[in-house]
């Protein structure tokens, strides 16, 4: 556990880049470890880059992208106290954050994304919703049926 990621929302602190936890992965939902694998990697180069960022001047501009997307993925993962998220709400914003559907979404957006984001899955694709709940595995055509419907719904958002 970190406590500057802690006190700054993120849920739960942990630093991914020298975090392992065999009993953590063997308590996740097949759905869970799907999408978490690539948040990881992403997350622990993030931690790596924005330590060498403080010192160096002049960055490029795959390097500024990749800071980016870093800090977009820590907004993803805050959460208020006391408001634990489903596994569908997390298996569904983590699978959109990995597939670059929120790259064009201000950070300062993400916590309105997310709210509007539940409510939408909750109501327009309950089915998916209990079934990642229940512990199923992204099918593949679950993973085009979600991706269409961020698409539709990042529309309207």
């Amino acid at each position: 556990m970190e406590s500057n990621l802690f006190n700054s929302g993120v849920r739960p602190a942990i630093n991914a880049g020298i975090s392992v936890s065999r009993v953590g992965g063997a308590a996740q939902t097949k759905a869970i470890k799907q999408v978490a694998g690539k948040l990881r990697l992403d997350l622990a180069q993030f931690r790596e880059l924005e330590a060498f960022a403080q010192f160096a001047s002049d960055l490029d501009q795959a390097t500024k992208n990749q800071l980016l997307r870093g800090e977009k993925l820590t907004e993803v993962l805050k959460q208020p106290q006391y408001n634990p998220l489903s596994v569908a709400e997390q298996v569904t914003i983590l699978f959109a954050a990995n597939e670059g559907i929120l790259d064009d979404v201000a950070n300062t957006d993400i916590n309105k994304f997310k709210k509007e984001w539940f409510a939408y899955l909750n109501t327009n694709l309950s089915d998916l919703a209990t079934r990642l709940n229940d512990g199923s595995k992204l099918e593949d055509t679950d993973k085009a049926q979600l991706k269409e419907a961020l698409k539709n719904f990042k529309k309207t958002f």
